[in-house]
């Protein structure tokens, strides 16, 4: 699968589908208070089938004829996106994992609705009709493949982007180089490699901090609800989403490279909540999450393969030279010394070094062994 990204042209002008994006948010909001009125009835959750054949009999009544203009499969996928919320909510409850049922939105907050087999038909044009109005879209990369849905999407400056999901077969891609490594993430660092090279923490969040606190600070000298309010929360907006397209263009470019580079990643597999926890925003202004998306799309595109060591392996405790668990080490201590052999070791890099080692023996198919008998 897929997916390409297009936007549309002078997008907050299309009053009409900005009002189709805001009834699937008052259709969302209905369903979710269905959903909740009948747990409170029948303690249980409300099936999905006999939900949408309900949605199909209230849609012919007067009241919510203006339901129809978004179209029956996009009213079936946000039927679909809130049975999904009530299952992995049940779920994580069952599992003890604390986690919120969905919720009501605003609908000038709610983002998007999908389509599945019909209500679109792309045009040679760099045109797309959607429910039956042509639009005009900025064609950056030709689409390959079938198409499978359509999501029409709005970000928080009224910007409408369209996202097209195709299935296309798979290309046989021969890897451009025979190299392997390992990766450590920190927070000094954002990357530190087996071989040696260090990528320095970027914190794009940090770096804009001052400008966000002026136009928080500006925002909140405006009457709520005034034209200045909504100017200066558009400000604010496009401040948010400048930081965000740099954070992703900088793990794109660091994707593409190392994708390109190595034929065997390592990597360990990382509790985001757990660091989030622990070290709050900076963890968030880092996004290695986004970042490990963005190198397994890439070694995709390379058939590099991207390994990941498990989260509980002691990668920094453990010695690479002799195989010592030194269990004592704290997080605050950034280099330290081997007891067993005396070697002096840095944190990350003994890390890196280990995750590799480990990696690279699992790829092989044989059983993790201690660092000492790699």
């Amino acid at each position: 699968m897929k997916t390409y990204c297009f936007k549309l042209y002078k997008s907050k002008r299309n009053k009409k589908l900005h009002r189709q994006i805001d009834t699937a948010g008052r259709i969302y909001n209905h369903l979710i208070a269905l959903h909740k009125r009948y747990y409170r009835l029948y303690g249980k959750h409300l099936n999905i089938y006999k939900l949408q054949k309900h949605i199909t009999k209230l849609k012919k009544t007067r009241r919510y004829t203006n339901w129809n203009s978004l179209g029956s499969q996009a009213i079936q996928d946000i039927t679909e996106r809130i049975d999904k919320g009530y299952k992995l909510f049940y779920r994580n409850l069952k599992a003890r994992v604390r986690t919120a049922p969905p919720s009501f939105r605003k609908v000038n907050k709610y983002k998007s609705f999908t389509l599945k087999q019909a209500g679109y038909q792309f045009h040679e044009d760099n045109t797309i009709t959607i429910m039956g109005t042509r639009y005009k879209y900025f064609n950056s990369r030709n689409m390959e493949g079938v198409i499978k849905r359509v999501t029409v999407k709005r970000d928080s400056l009224g910007d409408i982007y369209i996202y097209v999901v195709c299935e296309s077969s798979p290309k046989c891609i021969k890897s451009g180089s025979g190299k392997s490594v390992g990766l450590d993430f920190g927070l000094t660092t954002f990357i530190t490699a087996s071989d040696g090279s260090t990528i320095a923490s970027p914190l794009f969040f940090a770096k804009n901090l001052k400008r966000t606190k002026e136009l928080n600070r500006n925002r909140s000298r405006k009457k709520k609800g005034s034209n200045h309010y909504r100017k200066a929360k558009l400000e604010l907006a496009r401040h948010h989403k400048r930081i965000a397209n740099q954070r992703k263009d900088f793990h794109f470019k660091l994707a593409k490279s190392l994708a390109g580079e190595y034929a065997v990643i390592c990597i360990e597999d990382l509790s985001m909540k757990a660091m989030q926890r622990l070290w709050g925003k900076k963890v968030s202004d880092l996004g290695f999450a986004d970042f490990v998306r963005t190198l397994e799309h890439q070694c995709s595109k390379t058939n590099s393969k991207l390994i990941k060591v498990g989260r509980f392996y002691p990668s920094s405790k453990t010695c690479s030279n002799c195989g010592h668990i030194y269990s004592e080490l704290s997080l605050s201590e950034r280099s330290w010394i081997c007891p067993a052999c005396k070697v002096h070791h840095d944190r990350d890099r003994n890390a890196a070094i280990n995750i590799h080692r480990v990696g690279a023996s699992t790829l092989r198919g044989g059983v993790v062994r201690p660092a000492a008998a790699g």
